[in-house]
């Protein structure tokens, strides 16, 4: 009996060897240089004075910034015209000329395969990387989605105290990695506000921020409870990876999203040299790589013929939780129609962006982010639009759905399926 415990406990030995072998090996994370607490708070102020004395809503400047290289030679991309894809030229120069008057810096159009509308304003070019803001929050996603692939992170439920281990022990510890991602980490909701010593701005502006969102920011509810939009639940991201893979975020982005997919790179804001990027925001790409982007969402994860995303990682991102029916993972869905959909608690008052009717594609999803920069994908129609560039002045109000929905209406007869969006309101 005693040889037979021997046995299968020599078993459970070699199997738990085996499954340790498989696993990845636990990476080092990137090592930040040290700063005192007074320099960080000089710095910090010095930060805050000049956000005060701009907009007042980003940092006055991105300072320093950290390259984030890109392919050598960026994929050439196929371009034809409309009409060879089925698209009305008409529509097209229309929603340029909208484009540009709502001063855009770029606005692209790809359907089925190429390229069918590219126009630069403003001084811009192809080559020139273009303030994100958070257009970065779905990289975000797809940064989790290329680690989940490479086994770096077992999953989207994935406890995030198992690279935060600073929470372990605590309420956050409840947060899983798909909560940095659906807005649902239970963090306090993204807020503003003058006076220098607020959560907000120090999680933002602070050159050591992540000791602030690691060891200051509250938890307000329970993780996975409720939809709260706020910038830190993304900027976390950027500490997961680094904590996962052992690079820094920069290189991460680098190395296993932008090279693998052919796109040209460009530069992230880090808060010191050599510190923590910021994964929410603050990232500078050419349009043409945002547009690549997409492209990689649109075709299930898949870029050059190489697998990035774990299959079906891109129908969990265009899921919409019950907390908001317009929010998946990095990306907002057309879900039921609203006139006014909002970055926060759909529940909250507070700015929202005109629809001014339901979308013509039900299965349309996007990157949107502050100036109304969006990159909207249409499954459906094999389309891609995107419009980036500074905030639409306020009169004529700028319309997404109106934006999009002109070019889908140029399409010719038979060449999409497009199912519209569902007029049923969401409740609040």
């Amino acid at each position: 009996m005693e040889h037979g415990w021997a046995m299968l406990r020599l078993l459970a030995m070699l199997r738990a060897a085996l499954v340790l072998a498989a696993a990845p090996a636990a990476a080092a994370p990137p090592a930040y240089p040290p700063m005192s607490a007074e320099e960080a708070e000089r710095i910090y102020l010095e930060r805050f004075r000049a956000q005060m004395a701009g907009s007042g809503e980003t940092a006055a400047s991105y300072d320093p910034l950290e390259a984030v290289p890109g392919a050598r030679r960026p994929a050439r991309l196929p371009v034809a015209p409309p009409q060879a894809k089925g698209l009305d030229p008409g529509a097209l120069a229309e929603a340029a000329r909208v484009a540009e008057a709502a001063r855009s810096s770029a606005f692209l159009v790809w359907r089925d395969g190429a390229l069918v509308a590219e126009r630069y304003f403003g001084g811009a070019t192809a080559e020139t990387p273009l303030v994100a803001k958070s257009l970065a929050k779905p990289l975000t996603a797809i940064a989790v989605g290329r680690a989940i692939a490479l086994g770096r992170i077992r999953s989207l439920d994935q406890p995030v105290a198992d690279f935060l281990p600073e929470w372990r022990g605590t309420p956050k510890a409840e947060m899983r990695v798909r909560h940095l991602l659906d807005m649902r980490s239970g963090l306090l909701a993204q807020g503003f506000s003058t006076d220098p010593s607020n959560i907000w701005s120090r999680a933002y502006l602070s050159p050591v921020h992540e000791r602030v969102i690691l060891e200051e920011y509250p938890l307000t509810d329970p993780p996975g409870s409720v939809y709260e939009y706020a910038n830190v639940t993304s900027e976390l991201v950027a500490l997961v990876i680094e904590r996962a893979t052992g690079m820094r975020y920069a290189r991460f982005l680098s190395e296993e999203v932008l090279k693998p997919a052919g796109l040209a790179g460009g530069q992230v804001w880090v808060n010191r040299p050599g510190g923590l990027a910021h994964s929410g925001c603050c990232i500078l790409l050419p349009a043409r790589t945002f547009l690549g982007l997409a492209r990689l969402l649109m075709d299930d994860g898949v870029a050059n013929g190489r697998r990035l995303l774990p299959e079906g990682y891109v129908g969990e991102m265009r899921r919409a939780t019950p907390q908001n029916p317009h929010y998946g993972l990095g990306v907002w869905v057309a879900g039921p129609y609203v006139e006014r959909r909002g970055f926060a608690n759909p529940n909250r008052p507070a700015p929202k962006v005109l629809h001014s009717e339901p979308y013509l594609a039900a299965d349309t999803f996007l990157f949107d982010g502050n100036a109304n920069q969006v990159v909207f994908i249409v499954p459906s129609a094999r389309l891609i639009v995107l419009r980036m560039g500074e905030s639409p002045p306020k009169s004529p109000e700028w319309d997404n759905a109106a934006f999009l929905n002109r070019i889908l209406r140029g399409l010719a007869p038979g060449a999409a399926t497009l199912v519209p969006q569902p007029r049923e309101a969401a409740g609040g």
